[in-house]
């Protein structure tokens, strides 16, 4: 099977957490306990939202807030909280960047009286049964299922803020967006980008390491300079940044490719030290070796 090597690694290396996550315990699941969310303004009318699960960006008009992601089960009431420190109009609209339940856990809440919108794919995970290292995920209720889905993506505009949503190909999984802020230069990566840390790619849901970096470098090439980054999960970050983690992808697709010709199996193989301090956060690096060599597949 394709990701049982992956698998088997995760269920080991990270049995007390979430997969999906790759932030909190699968216990930490809101409620009474989700912490306070803290908003960062990140340029223009744009926002980083930090909590519990995957960063949300928001987007405050003068008629309604667009939020990118909601996080996990339970986190309505603090997200909410943190955008009525900024704005007085409702929560109108919520993007998905893909289907995991640490960026769509309350869409649940949200979907009574918001407009939830994500790729084609987000919709048919959510509303079917989904196998996730063994444990099978329910679907999700009709009113948090995504109500307008598209294939290759949209524009939107909320007040002044010009939003392109755009569908990549398979990389973290198979139903991938990320949002440009284009009058303010934000870009909301989603889990295709996670900050300095390696990625969780979820090979079950149609994820590819070596079509993920080329994905970054497509976002790359469009960026200027100056343009800010929210990941899925991390520090907001700068154009710099996402360089060095298009690096990361590629040395390290490079050396596992390698190994793997020469016959080497994922527990034999080695990367570079340079990356050591990325393989002490949620995706641990003998993880994220077996990631890429199943990735590779027979290309190798």
């Amino acid at each position: 099977m394709r990701s049982s090597i992956v698998t088997a690694l995760l269920l080991v290396a990270c049995s007390s957490q979430s997969v999906v996550t790759g932030e909190a315990p699968e216990r930490d699941k809101g409620g009474s306990d989700a912490p306070a969310v803290k908003a960062t303004k990140v340029a223009g009318a744009v926002y980083m939202l930090e909590g519990r699960g995957g960063n949300i960006a928001a987007v405050v008009g003068p008629d309604g807030v667009l939020i990118v992601d909601d996080q996990v089960p339970g986190a309505a009431e603090a997200i909410r909280g943190a955008i009525a420190a900024l704005s007085d109009a409702p929560v109108r609209w919520v993007v998905n960047t893909h289907w995991h339940w640490d960026h769509t856990g309350t869409n649940a809440d949200f979907g009574r009286s918001s407009t939830i919108i994500a790729h084609e794919n987000v919709r048919l995970r959510m509303s079917t049964p989904q196998d996730v290292r063994g444990e099978i995920k329910p679907p999700s209720p009709d009113h948090a299922l995504p109500v307008v889905t598209y294939s290759d993506g949209l524009r939107m505009h909320v007040g002044a803020e010009e939003v392109r949503v755009e569908h990549v190909a398979p990389g973290h999984t198979d139903g991938d967006s990320y949002v440009h802020f284009e009058t303010s230069n934000v870009v909301h990566l989603g889990d295709e980008f996670f900050t300095e840390r390696f990625p969780y790619v979820d090979l079950g849901s149609g994820g590819d390491v070596v079509q993920l970096e080329k994905n970054i470098s497509k976002v790359l090439a469009s960026l200027s300079p100056d343009t800010k980054i929210i990941p899925g999960h991390g520090r907001l970050a700068t154009v710099a940044d996402l360089e060095g983690y298009r690096d990361m992808l590629v040395e390290t697709i490079d050396a596992v490719r390698e190994q793997k010709r020469s016959g080497k199996k994922p527990e034999a193989i080695t990367i570079d030290e340079k990356w050591t301090s990325w393989g002490t956060g949620y995706i641990k690096t003998p993880v994220w070796i077996s990631t890429i060599y199943e990735s590779l597949g027979d290309e190798a």
